[in-house]
């Protein structure tokens, strides 16, 4: 069986120690392809270039979180790169891109000037999204109203079967991660368990979301035990509780996930195949 993962922040410091044996271990689990999205423009050529070291796909956009940290110039600074870098088939997507209505403080406004602007640089360069949620889907939709023929992938949406309907009419397919594996989590794996057939794709977003078996709780925390670390090489058995989600087997989830991958971002094919 071969997986891909869908979002993997493979730049993050967190990797900095190991970053070749993460990669190493993801591909010893059947996870050969990995795609990397940016938060920032000063990324971006990191996650191109470990891309191209580790023969992986990468993404392009400026996160929501990070909108505050931005330059005013990194707008254009990513419709240079989407130029510079527009025959490259490792570039698959614009993204991490979106609206966090979930995290205090931070400046809504500024939020939808990056995000609108992101989704046009997409449509001009024909290429997908990945697109951040959280408390934002009703926002987010509102600016892909007036963007017509975008897709690409919804990352960890956690939204009601209305919103995902949306998304899903729209050509988006939506991202199922660790937080999935929680049964505490029930209208993620509502939604896991009843979206079309041709709608989830499978995602870490490590180092983040991890699984419950990687999980600490606050006072193992406070007690100095942190966080488990996310990684791609824990995709398959993520992916088995999509699989008992659905009634799947374990084969027909990771050929179904991976074709709906290359269906979202479509140039994933020639690279996943």
């Amino acid at each position: 069986m071969s997986w891909i993962d869908t979002h993997v922040h493979l730049d993050a410091p967190e990797f900095d120690a190991d970053r070749p044996q993460v990669v190493a271990r993801a591909q010893a689990a059947g996870v050969p392809m990995l795609v990397l999205p940016a938060i920032l423009a000063k990324h971006f050529d990191t996650v191109r270039q470990l891309a191209h070291e580790h023969g992986l796909a990468y993404a392009l956009g400026i996160h929501p979180l990070y909108v505050g940290q931005a330059a005013d110039d990194e707008l254009d600074q990513l419709a240079e790169h989407l130029r510079r870098h527009a025959g490259d088939p490792r570039l698959v997507a614009v993204g991490e891109i979106g609206l966090d209505l979930f995290v205090p403080g931070l400046d809504l406004a500024r939020q939808e000037h990056f995000y609108a602007a992101q989704l046009k640089l997409a449509r001009d360069a024909g290429l997908p999204v990945i697109v951040h949620v959280r408390r934002s889907a009703d926002l987010l939709l509102k600016h892909l109203r007036r963007i017509e023929g975008l897709g690409g992938i919804v990352h960890a949406f956690n939204g009601s079967d209305a919103q995902a309907r949306q998304f899903i009419d729209r050509g988006f397919r939506l991202g199922f991660g660790g937080a999935m594996t929680f049964e505490r989590a029930r209208q993620i794996r509502h939604l896991a368990a009843s979206v079309p057939d041709h709608v989830p794709v499978l995602e870490t977003d490590a180092p983040d979301i991890p699984p419950h078996w990687l999980y600490r709780t606050a006072e193992a925390r406070a007690q100095g035990e942190a966080t488990g670390r996310n990684e791609p090489a824990e995709l398959p058995r993520i992916a088995q509780t999509l699989a008992e989600l659905r009634g799947w087997t374990l084969e027909e989830t990771a050929r179904r996930t991976a074709d709906n991958a290359r269906a979202a971002l479509p140039r994933l094919a020639a690279l996943a195949a």
